[in-house]
């Protein structure tokens, strides 16, 4: 006997995965996990949560279900999170932004992120140490990187004074909208550099915004990942290329859709690692009780077909230090 629920996909972009199958023996415990995140749905990060879960032995379709929800569009994530509640699910894990509306459903349910750039300053967390509520996870300390990351462009267009700095803005006055634009302000002025924020708040304000950088005399831009930026990066890419703005990232991702460089934690080991702290939790552990495990492995990319687009020359030293490099 066989029961299986298998994809519906809407005119609104939204994918749903379930799998429940009934092999000869009933497994004495069957597990009911959630998965929100981002559309599209970058397959090698699906893939490495999923290998994470199958080397602890949880296995999709047989002793475990895996709801999956993904969408690009920020409203969508509340809905989301509300049937995942009326599901009654072990756990939900998320991928970045829409921890936000999951975190807002429920204190009962278990959360789980990964790519999170600064949960203690988001609100999600008291402290990495300890998280104090039902969420924790994986974070890829995104604005900790500021200085690497102004270095790193620096060092590829020497001459560099003016750097743009593309993100969407969050609640004024919010810690880590505060503490975000105090840590960029503090790198700049270190390297002796101007930058000048431009506010995302649509796929039309990033358009708008690349073109003003470029009106602005701005010679190199800095990407802040957000779900806006990650869901159209190829666009931006090629906004970027065309734009003449030697552009920095926050995730290799954009780099493999044809940006310029990234330098940052592997997200693909961040969404591996997270099936551990879903094994911890399924078996009793609480969130509040699990530290918000941070990187200790960076890797620069470097991706050199789009440095040739730009006409521009990456300086051998950096090329030596790339864990990769895009030809």
């Amino acid at each position: 006997m066989m029961d299986r629920r298998v994809f519906l996909i809407t005119a609104g972009g939204v994918v749903f995965v379930s799998a429940v199958e009934g092999r000869g023996q009933q497994a004495s415990k069957r597990y009911h996990i959630a998965f929100l995140g981002l559309e599209p749905p970058t397959p090698a990060l699906i893939e490495a949560f999923r290998q994470g879960l199958r080397e602890l032995n949880y296995i999709e379709g047989e002793n475990t279900a895996i709801e999956w929800r993904f969408s690009r569009d920020p409203a969508r994530y509340a809905e989301f999170a509300a049937e995942m509640i009326r599901m009654n699910v072990d756990v939900i894990v998320t991928g970045g932004p829409p921890t936000s509306a999951a975190r807002d459903a429920t204190k009962r349910i278990p959360i789980v992120f990964a790519g999170i750039s600064d949960p203690v300053r988001l609100g999600y967390v008291t402290s990495l140490a300890h998280p104090g509520g039902n969420v924790t996870g994986v974070t890829y300390m995104g604005p900790e990187l500021a200085p690497k990351r102004l270095q790193l462009l620096k060092e590829t267009v020497p001459s560099l004074r003016h750097v743009a700095v593309l993100l969407q803005p969050g609640k004024a006055g919010s810690p880590y909208d505060v503490g975000l634009r105090a840590d960029l302000e503090n790198a700049a002025r270190s390297m002796g550099l101007m930058i000048t924020v431009i506010e995302v708040r649509d796929v039309g304000d990033m358009e708008n915004g690349l073109a003003r950088i470029h009106r602005d005399g701005a010679e190199g831009l800095l990407v802040i990942n957000n779900a806006i930026f990650y869901s159209n990066r190829r666009r931006l890419a090629e906004l970027a290329v065309a734009r003449r703005l030697p552009a920095l990232y926050d995730l290799r991702e954009y780099v493999d859709a044809g940006g310029l460089m990234s330098y940052s934690p592997s997200l693909q080991e961040a969404f591996h690692r997270v099936a551990t702290y879903v094994d911890k939790i399924l078996k009793g552990a609480k969130p509040a009780d699990l530290p918000v495990e941070q990187p200790t492995k960076f890797e620069l990319v470097i991706n050199l077909k789009t440095a040739k687009a730009l006409g521009l020359a990456i300086p051998p030293s950096l090329l030596l230090r790339a864990d990769q490099v895009i030809e």
